[in-house]
């Protein structure tokens, strides 16, 4: 067991020039900084419930979960750009060593993002403490969101779907 966390750095975001909606994560956890992907332990429900609300396969290929996500119009990135943290979880991250995204420069190159939606309380608590004293972008909606986490077990699948389906579902189809 190691007893030193390591620096740990989030991922680009997965963003086109039309997206209107962000979705946050805090960082990712360990399985998908393994497999270099959003949201790929096999047991977070995030492409089950992406795939349930835009209509794709939640097995699909990455690239074609990724491609079904921009295409309707759906940016995904992290709160944190790096972080020490031993483990996966959120409670685990050494509060004295994050660092944030650029928030300012992504939001001033994707100005059509109206809607910035929390994977869970961490991604939303994080940003509030950390991006928005210094956000100058304010014609933007905040929505946290329940966690896809298998560590939130607190909703079963169907609540979740449908606390997601209010924040992504509606924006989504208002641009089809």
């Amino acid at each position: 067991m190691s007893t030193m966390s390591a620096r740990i750095v989030s991922f680009e975001p997965i963003a086109n020039n039309s997206a209107r909606i962000l979705i946050l994560g805090s960082m990712p956890g360990e399985a998908s900084l393994k497999a270099g992907q959003y949201y790929a332990h096999t047991r977070n429900t995030f492409w089950k419930i992406m795939g349930e609300l835009i209509g794709f396969d939640p097995q699909a290929p990455y690239a074609q979960r990724v491609t079904a996500l921009t295409l309707a119009g759906i940016a995904l990135w992290d709160v944190l750009h790096s972080c020490y943290r031993e483990g996966s979880l959120d409670s685990a991250i050494k509060n004295d060593s994050i660092e944030v995204n650029d928030f300012n420069a992504f939001l001033a190159q994707h100005p059509h993002i109206t809607r910035v939606c929390f994977n869970g309380a961490a991604a939303a608590k994080c940003y509030q403490k950390h991006v928005l004293p210094t956000c100058k972008h304010t014609a933007i909606h905040y929505m946290r969101l329940p966690s896809t986490s298998p560590a939130h077990a607190a909703l079963s699948f169907e609540q979740k779907v449908m606390a997601w389906r209010t924040a992504i579902g509606t924006a989504h189809a208002m641009h089809d």
